[in-house]
């Protein structure tokens, strides 16, 4: 029988160090969030590989006095908290006294600090969990924490580290949503004895500005609300500036970044119906409220809360950004005005007309009996239907007669007793998904030849049976689809190269996406060359997407590789990426195609399997027979 023991302190804080410290970012976070506690006003971060090698935090903090450097690296030895009254009221950042206990136990730490009414500062190291005693040091005013080869002496936990780019995204990002938080603090980040960010004390606009962009400040919307105990202030971002994703959006609770699922249900309610659902609001909001109404214990990293009034809190949120953005979408649609028109005249132009209030507008502009008055050396504006030349017509529609000459029989149709009874109202076939039609014996194709395009969207073909319409930015979504699914299979997508690389703005973790997958990503036909910490260049794309947008297909790729890892998603998420790398590069609404074009993509519809539905169950055709025509026309009847 195994008996039960006490484990020795040293693993209990390796296995602390599992929770608090999961990699060189997270212990960067807890050396931070001590040093605000201190009440610096001046911090300076330096690293080195990503942190993995050096994390060193530098501050002009209250400092540490020499006999309580032993505690600070013990577990639950803290000044921040004394009672269960303390901890069910905390108001510091830090508060469980497991933080550099934890980062000591798998680093070799060094921990010098000079309290500001000491001589001289002290120091002491700890090698694996191991203190050696306090001696003498040279230090200003201050403290400074320096973590040398995380996880040395658990290589197990090293080996699921990152590379080094990515590791120093991470830790970027967890400096840059602190900083974010605290405008009167200086912070200064060198990376590999290089500055990456310098940051003086500013307002809270300006640090705003500095680390989410000047387009982001002019693109949102300031903030200022107050119920009681309850204070939201910072900016939310109109929803034009929407996201692909929620790496833009920022929440802090009494000065302390959190996701919480509460706040983001709020927040997301109060851009429902402003915001496309596959687009992420954008925002930095700083949420405050009394100590006691928020539990910060719920988890060892201290990113998740819980609120005591969590329905009162969600009711607050969800109203302030509501008004914040009702103030500014009220009365916002665009009166688009026409060169030549008077402004009233321009209200019943607008570019939103529906496309058979546009058809009805053109009927009737021609019979105005009297054109309305015009400023001074302007001309009234008419709508016009743009005149198509007969004999052309005639050209074309004797093209085809000649090719489907015989194929209608009216005479027989006539004497059908079926179509004699009246049916004004016959519906129109339901957009299923049909099967392919088979080789008419007159060798005409299933999907018949292309007459001409409709809106920029549908091509209208001539069939055996009469007439079909097709969706083509669906069909060829599901032609590019299924053959990017049938070259993986083989091994890789045929790649493009591009003859001028294109590049685009890319965050720090776009970038090391790039970097440590890169030549993976070679199989899926997409070349990426990172240029800098902020840009990417597009070299090459999959040969069948190479007249899609190379930087939206990129990011898409970037996106699943950053979220799920590259080796799932060649495995289990292959074919949700493919679609998504398909939807890119199909071709888009509005563009002009010739009859070539359309006859061509017509018989690549017949000769893909499934082509009958697009990657997202759409149909991508459906016919009419001369059938149905004669219904709607009621001829024969």
């Amino acid at each position: 029988m195994t008996r039960i023991q006490r484990l020795p302190d040293h693993l209990v804080n390796q296995i602390a160090a599992g929770e608090v410290v999961e990699r060189p970012a997270s212990a960067l976070k807890e050396m931070l969030e001590n040093s605000l506690d201190a009440g610096s006003t001046r911090i300076s971060v330096d690293l080195a590989q990503g942190g993995i090698k050096l994390i060193r935090v530098t501050d002009n903090g209250g400092g540490i006095a020499a006999e309580d450097l032993p505690l600070a690296l013990d577990r639950h030895a803290t000044s921040k908290i004394a009672s269960l009254d303390d901890l069910e009221s905390v108001a510091t950042l830090g508060f469980r006294g497991e933080g550099l206990a934890s980062v000591a136990s798998v680093s070799r730490l060094t921990l010098v600090s000079r309290p500001q009414d000491a001589e001289h500062a002290h120091q002491i190291i700890a090698i694996d969990g191991t203190l050696h005693p306090v001696e003498p040091a040279a230090h200003p005013h201050g403290t400074s924490v320096e973590v040398v080869d995380l996880y040395f002496n658990t290589p197990a936990r090293r080996k699921f580290l990152k590379s080094e780019n990515t590791e120093y995204a991470h830790c970027a990002a967890t400096f840059e949503r602190i900083a974010l938080a605290y405008p009167e603090v200086e912070f200064l980040l060198r990376h590999n004895g290089k500055v990456a960010w310098r940051l003086p004390s500013q307002s809270a606009e300006d640090r705003v500005a500095a680390l989410l962009g000047k387009d982001f400040v002019a693109a949102a919307i300031p903030l200022d609300s107050q119920a009681g105990p309850l204070a939201l202030t910072g900016f939310v971002a109109s929803p034009t500036y929407s996201k692909a994703s929620r790496d833009a959006q920022y929440f802090y609770v009494n000065g302390r970044f959190v996701r919480d699922k509460t706040a983001q249900h709020a927040l997301r309610q109060a851009y429902r119906d402003v915001l496309h659902h596959d687009r992420h609001p954008a925002y930095a909001l700083f949420f405050t409220l009394e100590p006691s109404g928020v539990d910060v214990n719920v988890h060892p990293t201290k990113i998740e809360v819980r609120f005591r009034e969590s329905q009162a809190v969600h009711q607050f949120l969800f109203h302030s950004v509501h008004k914040a953005l009702a103030g500014t979408t009220a009365g916002a649609a665009p009166t688009v005005q026409v060169e030549g028109a008077e402004p009233a005249a321009t209200t019943g132009a607008a570019i939103g007309l529906s496309r058979g209030e546009s058809a009805s507008l053109f009927s009737s502009a021609s019979s105005a009996a009297t054109p309305r008055p015009a400023s001074p050396g302007a001309q009234p504006f008419r709508y016009q239907q743009q005149s198509i030349p007969l004999n052309v017509a005639r050209e074309a529609v004797g093209v085809y007669d000649k090719m489907f000459g015989g194929l209608r029989e009216e005479e027989r149709t006539l004497n059908n007793p079926e179509l004699a009874m009246p049916s004004p109202a016959a519906p129109l076939p339901h957009p299923a998904v049909l099967a392919m039609p088979a080789h008419d014996e007159n060798g005409i194709p299933p999907l018949g030849f292309a007459l001409a395009q409709l809106h920029g969207v549908y091509i209208l073909s001539q069939c055996a049976e009469g007439l079909i319409l097709v969706d083509m930015h669906a069909a060829h979504e599901r032609i590019v689809y299924e053959r990017l699914k049938t070259a993986l299979e083989s091994d890789s997508i045929p790649l493009q190269p591009l003859l001028l690389p294109v590049s685009f703005a890319a965050d720090r973790m776009e970038v090391a996406t790039a970097h440590e997958h890169g030549e993976e990503m070679k199989k899926l036909g997409v070349e990426l060359a990172p240029l800098s910490p902020t840009q990417i260049a597009v070299r090459g794309v999959p040969v069948w997407l190479k007249d899609g947008d190379p930087v939206e297909l990129a990011r898409a790729v970037l996106k699943d590789v950053r979220e799920f890892g590259l080796s799932q998603v060649l495995t289990e998420r292959r074919n949700e990426l493919l679609a998504t790398m398909a939807c890119h590069g199909a071709v888009r609404a509005n563009r002009q195609l010739t009859l070539p074009e359309m006859n061509a993509l017509l018989r690549d519809m017949e000769a893909t399997e499934r082509s009958g539905q697009c990657n997202h169950g759409r149909p991508t055709w459906t016919r009419l027979t001369l059938r149905d025509l004669d219904k709607l026309f009621m001829r024969g009847q």
